[in-house]
């Protein structure tokens, strides 16, 4: 006997719901993580980290590309460190860094708080953190 399938329209999923797309970012922000620490990396060792940087400079190069984190190291020239494009790296692991982080606290805060005000005075509390960590954070960036 074969059965038949029923075929559900997304919205009968529940797929377009902010939850799920909320799920959905928090995969793909982990991945583009992932992508732009990889490219810091690969982009250090280009421009000439793997003679004149250790293991430590080199991987705190990747997780933050900001030129403050090679002006110790023996790198003769600096500008190429430096550029525009570098700053941006690092805005968008910045902003991709912190929306990820501050979705999973929310996650994990409405997993403990029972009230539904509560949970969105949590949410809006986030909001307002996430906000000033971003604009402190590219500030820093953009200025050092």
């Amino acid at each position: 006997m074969k059965t038949k399938t029923k075929t559900l329209s997304l919205k009968e999923r529940g797929l377009t719901n902010f939850e799920s797309i909320m799920w959905v970012f928090t995969r793909l922000s982990a991945l583009g993580m992932y992508a732009l620490i990889l490219f810091a990396l690969i982009g250090a060792l280009v421009m000439g980290a793997r003679n004149n940087m250790n293991l430590a400079d080199v991987m705190r190069w990747s997780f933050m590309p900001n030129v403050t984190h090679v002006e110790g190291t023996d790198l003769q020239d600096l500008e190429p460190w430096a550029t525009p494009f570098w700053k941006l790296t690092a805005s968008a692991l910045l902003l991709l860094a912190t929306a990820h982080g501050v979705h999973g606290l929310v996650v994990i805060a409405d997993d403990y708080i029972v009230t539904k005000r509560g949970r969105n005075v949590v949410r809006l509390l986030s909001i307002v953190f996430m906000t000033a960590m971003m604009l402190m954070g590219l500030w820093i960036i953009w200025t050092s």
